[in-house]
């Protein structure tokens, strides 16, 4: 029994003594709340439903937790409950219908912590987005990591999710990146607005290679062949880079394309149409601070360019044409501004501004030697997607950037993650899978083979704790989906990997010496079968692999 079977048994139970008792059971919330009580003589559940529901019945919640423990106890599945505090109920699962999640685990294999419960959302997920004018810096790798950890999130609740490159090739910035390698070719001193570093020298030759007369080309022409040259082999490299990570998008979207196609002009007459757009100082303004917005914003300014949010608001549209009825947006620590600013402008467009989600992350840092690491070789000044990963692996890297929250900064200590211990939370989650398939080899080699027969045997502490935090697995997945926090996985797996290695310090799975083979073994290797099914599964959701051997 899950903590999800848990809660909608309680539920229904509830509903049942309320109703008995000539109460209004229309009072009994949708979703009870079961949680793991911090000390193990506490029970294996504990529900504050009782506290939630006494005041809406005029009833004392200590009253009421009394008759849902009396009728909790007399319900299969539950072999004790009890009042605790105030109105707490502290509930004891029967052996039977705690040890079955084991057995609903192998039999649901990889398929287990998916669910349906997003099912019908086609979701846009927009992340990393990073200029075509340098390498994915450390703000865009986390968004790599997390991004892709999220979209594995949603997929495995049922939504149909498209993971989206936003191609910034519109703007001034393009601009100074070509100049910048024009300079190079020249073998001249950067531009004093340009970008520097060793990968611009070597684009700058990848052009020359390319196009060997462009330093002869007229002013425009070779200003535009070092910009769709350089570009395209920016974004070849930053794709490669993404791809070696472990992480692909579905669709990149030229920002361009917003103006080309005729899309800005469309929503601008759109807007001007609904009266949601206004001439003021010869500037055409979006009446965002209608929606929520702080101020009004310029989208045509009185030179008659389009603002960078015109491109903005195209764009939404453009996601919005394409049936996704979410947009989340992945966006840098400095871009709080945009979140009231999407809204409205999905707001003026008679659009939900609910249907625009704006995620923000926070600054990351390299620490070595207990000293922050600032210089990268090849990109100048900062720190690169490519450093990174040479300096502790994919794994680590990813696993790193996504165990914590994105809404705080994060040190990244270099040693730690390469270190091979318990200290090291990717290692620590790693050997526990590596450990538990060394002991499925060395159960094959003895001819034991693991059964689900007599999971009752499973009595002591230690499997009891390793089996209710492997049933926390899809309400964790669920959560994380929900609150659009994938890194409730990792630390969820950093608990269940400490779960398994009590157990495994307490309870001897496989015989020894001469012993003989027993149900209990059997038994045991069902349950670290299992254990190490959901640890895969975890860490395929984050993306992270899961070594047989270490």
């Amino acid at each position: 029994m899950t903590p999800a079977d848990l809660a909608a048994l309680l539920r229904t139970v509830t509903v049942t003594v309320v109703r008995d008792r000539g109460l209004d059971d229309a009072a009994v919330p949708e979703s009870v709340v079961v949680e793991r009580p911090r000390h193990a003589d506490h029970g294996d559940y504990a529900t504050n439903i009782a506290l939630r529901l006494g005041k809406k019945l005029g009833v004392a919640p200590r009253d009421l937790a009394g008759w849902l423990a009396d009728a909790f106890a007399a319900t299969d599945g539950i072999a004790k409950a009890e009042v605790a505090g105030p109105g707490f109920v502290n509930i004891w699962l029967a052996a039977a219908a705690q040890n079955s999640v084991v057995a609903s685990v192998l039999d649901s294999a990889a398929g287990y912590g998916r669910g349906d419960d997003l099912a019908g959302r086609r979701i846009n997920l927009e992340f990393v987005s990073a200029n075509p004018t340098g390498p994915i810096h450390l703000g865009g790798t986390r968004w790599a990591a997390v991004g892709d950890a999220l979209g594995r999130v949603l997929a495995a609740r049922g939504a149909a999710v498209t993971r989206e490159y936003y191609f910034n090739d519109h703007g001034t910035q393009i601009d100074r990146f070509a100049r910048s390698l024009e300079a190079s070719a020249r073998g001249e001193a950067t531009p004093e607005d340009g970008y520097a570093g060793d990968y611009i020298a070597e684009i700058a030759a990848h052009v020359l290679a390319q196009v060997p007369d462009v330093l002869d080309q007229p002013d425009a022409q070779r200003l535009e062949t070092f910009r769709s040259v350089g570009v395209e082999s920016m974004f070849d490299h930053i794709k490669t880079s993404l791809h070696d990570f472990g992480t692909d998008f579905d669709v990149y979207t030229h920002e361009n394309k917003m103006f080309t196609s005729g899309l800005v002009d469309e929503c601008i007459g759109e807007l001007k149409a609904n009266g949601n757009l206004y001439e003021a100082d010869g500037a055409w303004w979006l009446r965002s601070s209608d929606f929520g917005d702080d101020k009004d914003r310029v989208v045509i300014k009185s030179d008659g360019d389009a603002a960078y949010i015109a491109g903005d608001i195209a764009y939404y549209k453009d996601k919005r044409n394409r049936g996704f009825d979410l947009c989340i947006y992945m966006l840098g620590a400095d871009h709080h501004g945009y979140i009231s600013r999407l809204k409205a402008a999905a707001a003026a467009l008679g659009d939900d501004p609910a249907s625009v989600e704006v995620l923000i992350g926070q600054m990351v840092n390299l620490v070595r030697d207990g000293t922050p690491v600032r210089m990268s070789k090849r990109a100048g000044t900062v720190i690169t997607l490519d450093d990174l990963v040479d300096a502790v692996g994919t794994d680590a890297a990813r696993y790193a950037l996504i165990r914590s929250s994105v809404d705080v900064n994060i040190d990244i200590d270099l040693d730690l993650l390469r270190k091979q211990s318990n200290d090291n939370p990717v290692y620590y989650v790693q050997y526990a899978h590596a450990r538990l398939s060394a002991l499925s080899r060395n159960a094959a080699d003895l001819g034991l083979t693991m059964s689900t027969s007599h999971l009752d045997l499973l009595d002591d502490p230690a499997e009891g704790d390793l089996i209710r935090t492997i049933g926390d697995f899809d309400e964790v997945v669920a959560t994380a989906a929900e609150l659009r926090e994938p890194h409730r996985i990792c630390r969820y797996l950093e608990s269940l990997a400490g779960a398994y290695h009590r157990f495994y310090a307490r309870c001897r799975v496989l015989p020894q010496g001469d012993e003989p083979a027993a149900d209990i073994h059997a038994a045991r290797l069902a349950l670290c079968d299992a254990t190490r099914q959901v640890i895969a599964n975890g860490l395929d959701l984050v993306g992270v692999s899961a070594p047989e051997r270490m």
